[in-house]
């Protein structure tokens, strides 16, 4: 499981890639090589690599001085810390998951959310482990992966804080506590938030957006959000899509596609799925019944 070299890039190319549908915070790409080599070298990004292979392949890794030989089978993990040569030989197809998350972006979860010095991090490097939650939000990340759903933009950057606080946690140097916020947000910056949802339902909202609104970090935002109304802000988000898409099947005869997009859905499709997933129906019988 490793990133191709710049040669192999011109002949190599991922199945998929996050750069094309615009995230923001993280890079996720979907590979499958055949037996080979290949080198990398970060110097701004930190990389995680989730094997897809259905059967176990035989590797040889070489991290800076250290080094690892034996098998990867799906659900393994490897961590490549940024500025450390990479170098892998695996003898069987190789299918994976490549996760890179910027430096600077986990310098500044460091610093918002768990109140550290952010450029003293040291990201541990890893071979063949295994982690729960990695790839928990890996096999996430890949189904936002194939479905292209670009209006899900606040649900990826929630999945990319989440990552990088269990990254800081548990692969570094310090392992440090969140620190406890309790209460929730207060009632007044609450509504501010929840007002401006209302307001721009219909156009692209970031988490950086919400958090930006109250000067806090989108992590400890998430967190009070959370604890405020007991659900995340893109399950909120979502939630408001959907009651203000009733609301128009019900009292125009828009088109389908129309009020999808009016309602910050970026297709027909992408509206029926999530419509279907909250309320049992697809918006065309919602709107007969």
């Amino acid at each position: 499981m490793t990133p191709p070299t710049k040669q192999a890039e011109t002949t190599h190319l991922p199945i998929l890639s996050s750069s094309d549908q615009g995230w923001d915070n993280i890079v996720v790409e979907q590979f499958r090589y055949p037996a080979g080599e290949g080198h990398c070298y970060y110097t701004d990004a930190h990389v995680i690599c989730l094997s897809l292979s259905p059967r176990p392949i035989n590797f040889l890794q070489v991290y800076g001085s250290k080094t690892y030989r034996g098998l990867y089978g799906k659900g393994d993990i490897s961590i490549a810390p940024a500025e450390v040569p990479f170098f892998a030989r695996w003898d069987d197809e190789d299918h994976y998951l490549q996760i890179r998350v910027p430096s600077q972006f986990i310098q500044r979860v460091a610093c918002e959310a768990l109140e550290m010095k952010g450029d003293r991090l040291e990201l541990m490097p890893e071979f063949r482990t295994r982690d729960p939650q990695i790839e928990a939000i890996g096999s996430m990340l890949l189904t936002e992966l194939q479905q292209k759903t670009a209006g899900n933009k606040l649900y990826i950057e929630s999945l990319a804080n989440v990552l990088t606080i269990h990254l800081i946690r548990q692969y570094t140097a310090v392992h440090t506590p969140l620190p406890i916020y309790e209460g929730g947000l207060p009632q007044r910056q609450l509504m501010h938030v929840l007002d401006y949802i209302r307001d721009y339902l219909h156009q692209e909202i970031k988490l950086t957006d919400l958090a930006s609104l109250l000067g806090i970090s989108e992590f400890h935002f998430s967190r009070q959000f959370k604890q405020a109304l007991g659900i995340t802000p893109y399950q909120y988000l979502l939630h408001q899509r959907i009651e203000r898409a009733k609301q128009l099947l019900k009292e125009s005869d828009r088109p389908i596609t129309d009020i999808a997009f009016s309602c910050g859905f970026n297709s027909h499709s992408h509206l029926t799925k999530q419509f279907r997933q909250l309320t049992g129906m697809t918006p065309k019988v919602y709107r007969l019944r």
